[in-house]
């Protein structure tokens, strides 16, 4: 099986910070709860919420206690450093020691959630300790509701559950990366400078390494039988099935045969499972290929194809937009992102853009910008509905990692046109994505090599 990415579960981690203020009046003691109530809901909150890119809930580790004094902090983050964590919030509802009680660990992504209240509102602390990271070089997000809440109110106002929300989505989606790989496969596609791949950017700024292989590694797989046989007949059962082919545009003198067509299908079946071996490894490779079943642990990867590819061989199309795809002959499973022609920055926002919502993620080309004259100069149609109302329509074409959830297959609870996340797709919603797709035999103006797009 596949292992996917090594590392993708980073917690959350929770620390209540409380005034340590103790004696007669019982300050500490008096907020003991309150400040405990305010963690207890902000892990409820991103527990029901958020999600790892596989599907599996965001795990949260909260304090053992409040934090008031430094040995309590230090407490905090030893735990932390055992369950690890990677991204933390610290909470309160009240003025604190802020250099005693923050979170000092440089590795940490850190918000502070400051309740505004009607008695020792935390806005003070808010401030205070976000100014102290920021002496320190620590940046921190600050988290503060709009309207003040009675000092015993339970209740996350809406503004600051978006907050805190964006907040977790945005910290596990970066914390993801670390580590990880972009894959090229392949090198620099007909001089498009996305494709010139800046290991610096990814190393330095995204905290990924990048990973290269010709794409002749390709090939010799395919030529070797080095993929998983059963699951290759498992998929070209499957796409016989689901994935009916359209038109060809092709001229008859350059035409392919059915033959030639179906060993194109064979081609680009294996292209899939290969790409996704590549990048995830996978044990059930044949036996004496070891090493290939190692893979390169990378969450997102990019095909060059163009030209030394597809001159000569059926291009990737299929293979990038079902890897692209929340499902495929083996049903529901999370997307990978392969980007077509290598385009390592348009990668890096489908990467981005996947972490953060868990869908597939649309590579495609913003080819034209359609005005309603334009419209009717070129058709004699008068266009209507949203496009009318938008004065136009813009083209978007691209002949590669056109996921198939963009396709207007998936409806939601009202029956509107939907993306979901992948793990939300249902039976039904993958019957109209397919019947919805056809598969056309390549112009083999551009691609000589034949395949489908």
């Amino acid at each position: 099986m596949r292992t996917r990415n090594i590392g993708t579960h980073p917690a959350i981690g929770i620390r209540p910070i409380i005034d340590a203020r103790r004696g007669a009046l019982k300050v500490r003691e008096s907020l003991e709860e309150q400040t405990m109530n305010m963690a207890r809901a902000a892990a409820k909150l991103f527990e029901e919420n958020l999600r790892y890119a596989d599907g599996t809930p965001v795990r949260v580790v909260i304090a053992d206690t409040t934090i008031g004094r430094v040995g309590e902090t230090a407490a905090c983050a030893e735990k932390f450093k055992r369950e690890k964590v990677a991204v933390t919030l610290s909470v309160t509802p009240c003025w604190c020691y802020g250099s005693e009680t923050m979170d000092m660990d440089p590795n940490t992504i850190k918000a502070v959630w400051g309740f505004n209240g009607t008695e020792r509102p935390g806005a003070v602390y808010l401030a205070a300790v976000l100014a102290a990271h920021a002496q320190k070089g620590l940046p921190a997000f600050g988290i503060y509701g709009h309207d003040v809440q009675n000092a015993d109110d339970t209740e996350i106002p809406a503004d600051v559950k978006e907050k805190l929300l964006r907040f977790g989505r945005a910290a596990i989606a970066a914390v993801s990366m670390e580590g990880k790989s972009y894959l090229q496969i392949g090198a620099m596609c007909m001089g498009i400078a996305g494709s010139q791949i800046d290991p610096n950017f990814f190393e330095d700024y995204l905290g990924m390494r990048v990973e290269s292989v010709d794409e002749v590694e390709v090939l010799r797989r395919i030529e070797k039988g080095i993929y998983d046989h059963e699951e290759y007949e498992k998929a070209i059962a499957w796409v016989k099935e689901n994935c009916p082919e359209g038109f060809d545009k092709n001229p008859e003198f350059i035409r392919k045969s059915p033959e030639q067509k179906e060993q194109d299908w064979e081609f680009t079946v294996k292209t899939a499972l290969i790409i996704q071996d590549l990048m995830s490894g996978n044990d059930r490779l044949p036996r004496g290929c070891e090493e290939e079943m190692v893979g390169h642990n990378a969450i997102a990867a990019g095909f060059q194809g163009q030209r030394q590819w597809t001159d000569y061989l059926p291009n990737a199309d299929f293979a990038e937009a079902i890897c692209n795809t929340s499902f495929d002959w083996n049903g529901a499973r999370e997307p990978f992102v392969v980007a077509t022609e290598n385009d390592t920055l348009n990668g890096v926002s489908m990467l981005l853009m996947k972490l953060l919502t868990n869908q597939a993620q649309l590579f495609a080309d913003v080819r034209t910008y359609w005005s309603g004259d334009a419209v009717k100069k070129a058709t004699g149609y008068e266009i209507e509905g949203r496009a009318k109302d938008a004065d136009g329509f813009i083209h978007l074409i691209n002949s590669g990692a056109a996921t198939l959830d963009f396709n207007a297959g998936a409806k939601d609870e009202n029956g509107d046109p939907t993306v979901k996340a992948w793990y939300d797709v249902t039976n039904e919603d993958k019957k109209n994505i397919l019947s919805a797709t056809d598969w056309c035999a390549s112009y083999n103006g551009y691609f000589r090599g034949g395949g489908y797009s």
